[in-house]
């Protein structure tokens, strides 16, 4: 039965927490991959960030409705999801716009259980991890790549 350790990628290629927006957006494209892993200063995995999150920055900010009742100003909305929605236009780097703690797989993780957490989560990349290590990832393409054979 193949496994993560069969298909996965082991040259990651990676991004870190400090790592501008602009060498981001250079970063996929010189690679072509969709989702990159995430590292710290010590070279551990803390997330995720995908084209998708770099393109969404650059939606427009959604400014929350507000209602005046006499004196009161009501805000119709979330707060919370307003202040979201600022600190994802205003980042400048990795680390204020990716995804953390990702959902992750062991080598040992079959092809099978790859493919339900792909589907179920909705997600385009698993990092592989070993004993607190990254030691690659599979992508949906592997997956596919799988089926081909």
């Amino acid at each position: 039965m193949l496994t993560a350790r069969d298909i996965m990628t082991e040259e990651v290629v990676s991004v870190r927490l400090d790592t501008s927006l602009k060498d981001l957006a250079k970063k996929f494209v010189e690679s072509r991959f969709s989702n990159l892993p995430v590292l710290d200063e010590t070279g551990a995995l803390v997330g995720v960030i995908s084209e998708t999150d770099l393109i969404e920055q650059h939606k427009p900010l959604h400014i929350p409705t507000v209602m005046t009742l006499f004196d009161w100003v009501f805000t119709l909305g979330s707060e919370k999801r307003f202040q979201e929605e600022v600190d994802r236009v205003t980042a400048a780097t990795v680390g204020e716009l990716y995804h953390k703690n990702p959902l992750i797989c062991s080598p040992d993780t079959t092809v099978s259980e790859l493919a339900a957490l792909m589907s179920q989560h909705k997600i385009h990349l698993l990092p592989v991890v070993d004993a607190g290590k990254l030691v690659g990832v599979v992508a949906r393409l592997d997956l596919i790549r799988v089926l081909e054979d």
